[in-house]
């Protein structure tokens, strides 16, 4: 069963939309009854000062963090919201006499009912405070990792990934040549030569900066390449080759993105919700073109966009067997349901407005001079 996920959403209705005689400001408040556990959501609604409405939502079981939905409409006495980068949406109805709200929260495949009282100042549930953000670590500092552990990955451990929580880094079954990836910005068919051992060997790393603060994009690498060239010896050179490669342009029309100014020196968020279903949060065109060919094809993705900056999205999708591959990931057949998500060349048109066309490219190739297997923790 997948895990549910909710958060904090902000709701703009403009001030054009229909709205009904009853007063729907308010804090309202309603249990969500996952498998895993019940979800308190308290939902707190007021007028903007445009006259439309802004809307918090709140999983209190979870945490105070928020996110801000991408779509809302409320019209027909019906609330409808979509939160693209959780891949959530909600739909209620409110009552006769304006005392409740019944519908139904979505987030991919799950779909479950969530009613919603209007609560009173002494009857509304008590929203925690969100978590202490950890301050950016200093613009100029060159950090390494005071402490960092590798040991091989379980064998039936399934996936792969990559996280910075807090101060702690950590990797789950990656090979060195998807260490090397990451670090450097290339694709597996970029990396020549080395041993077979760093294609097929896999570990699990934590590690821990020697600096405080939360590093941002080009320190986390900076630290990654100390650790290869220290407890791996790696050793390399570089040069370009013509590769078979997808190239990312912009589609007619322009993007549809979100653009994302509230951490322009952070770390994005980019994890699959299931295959084909990707929500981005403040990302850069290279961080995404780095997932896809990393992750989903067999080959280079070249950023052309010229799009700088940061942005939110969601991409859902179809996938195909020839992706994923690289994960060791079987795609399932294509569902024949009406509904189902376009392949991926369609779905980036449509959904983010930008092009995604096969061609070839010189790009840069990271050749192996020498490498030996981790040294021990």
């Amino acid at each position: 069963m997948k895990r549910i996920v909710l958060g904090v959403i902000s709701l703009v209705l403009f001030s054009g939309s229909v709205l009904f005689a009853q007063d729907i400001t308010g804090t309202w408040q309603g249990t969500l009854h996952t498998a895993q556990k019940d979800l308190r959501t308290v939902v707190k609604i007021a007028k903007t000062d445009a006259g439309g409405l802004k809307l918090d939502l709140y999983s209190i079981d979870q945490s105070g963090q928020g996110i801000t939905a991408t779509t809302v409409s409320f019209q027909d006495k019906v609330l409808k919201c979509a939160i693209a980068t959780i891949d959530g949406s909600y739909e209620g109805k409110i009552s006769a006499d304006g005392k409740s709200i019944s519908g139904t929260w979505k987030q991919g495949s799950n779909t479950i009912p969530l009613v919603l009282e209007r609560a009173t100042p002494e009857t509304e549930w008590t929203i925690p405070e969100p978590p202490a953000k950890l301050p950016p670590m200093a613009a100029d500092a060159d950090p390494s990792f005071e402490v960092a552990t590798i040991k091989p990955s379980k064998p039936e451990q399934q996936g792969r990934g990559f996280r910075m929580q807090g101060r702690n880094f950590s990797t789950m079954n990656t090979t060195l040549v998807d260490l090397i990836t990451f670090t450097y910005g290339v694709q597996e068919k970029q990396v020549i030569g080395g041993a077979d051992w760093m294609r097929t060997v896999k570990f699990d790393l934590s590690a821990q900066p020697d600096v405080s603060g939360a590093p941002n994009p080009d320190q986390l690498k900076s630290m990654v390449k100390k650790l290869l060239a220290d407890r791996f010896q790696l050793k390399f050179h570089k040069d370009k080759k013509e590769l078979s490669a997808y190239l990312l342009s912009m589609a007619k029309g322009g993007p549809k993105l979100t653009k994302n100014d509230s951490n322009p020196d952070g770390l994005p968020s980019l994890f699959f919700r299931g295959l084909g279903v990707l929500p981005a949060r403040n990302t850069t065109m290279p961080e995404f073109t780095q997932l896809l060919q990393s992750a989903v094809f067999d080959r280079p993705v070249v950023d052309q966009t010229n799009l700088a900056g940061r942005w939110d999205f969601l991409l859902k999708w179809t996938p195909d067997e020839s992706q994923f591959i690289s994960l060791g990931v079987k795609v399932p057949p294509p569902s024949e349901a009406a509904d189902a998500p376009p392949p991926i060349f369609t779905a980036i048109q449509e959904q983010i407005g930008l092009k995604l066309d096969a061609g070839k490219a010189q790009v840069d190739v990271i050749v192996i001079d020498h490498v030996e297997k981790p040294s021990e923790n």
